[in-house]
C-alpha cells in the first residue's frame, strides 16, 4: 500500500505542508529580519534532514540515500519532523489546521504499514 502512487502523492503533499508549516511558524514568531532568518533557517533544517537522511533502497524516497540510517532512526526524524509541523501550526493559533494535519499524518502512517515495518527490520 505504501507504494501506491495516490499514497505517494498525499505523502509528498505532507511533506510540503509540513516544511511551509515550519517556514510560516519562523515567519510568525520572528520580527524583523529575524523573521527571515527563522523562516528560512527552519524551513532549509527540515528539508536537510527529510532529504538527507535515508534508508537505502526505501521506495518512497527514489532509493537514493546520501547518508545511511537505520530505519528506525528514519521513522525518528520523519516522526520528529511531522510532529514539530503540527505542533509549529498550533503554536500560532492555527489548532484546527494542526488537527486536520496531525490526523492526516497518522492516517497516512497507517495505510503505511508495511513500509513501517520494512524500517524497522531495516
Amino acid at each position: 500500500m505504501s507504494n501506491n502512487p495516490i499514497n505517494l502523492a498525499v505523502r509528498f503533499i505532507l511533506e510540503m505542508v509540513a516544511l511551509f508549516s515550519l517556514g510560516y511558524w519562523g515567519w510568525t514568531v520572528g520580527t524583523g529580519v529575524m523573521r527571515f532568518v527563522l523562516a528560512f533557517l527552519t524551513l532549509v533544517l527540515a528539508a536537510a534532514m527529510w532529504g538527507i537522511f535515508r534508508v537505502p533502497g526505501d521506495a518512497s524516497h527514489s532509493g537514493d540515500a546520501p547518508i545511511r540510517v537505520p530505519g528506525i532512526l528514519r521513522l525518528a526524524i520523519e516522526g520528529l519532523l511531522f510532529s514539530s509541523a503540527t505542533w509549529a501550526f498550533y503554536n500560532v493559533g492555527q489548532v484546527q489546521v494542526a488537527l486536520i494535519f496531525g490526523a492526516m499524518v497518522i492516517a497516512h502512517y497507517i495505510l503505511s504499514w508495511d513500509r513501517i515495518l520494512w524500517l524497522l527490520r531495516s
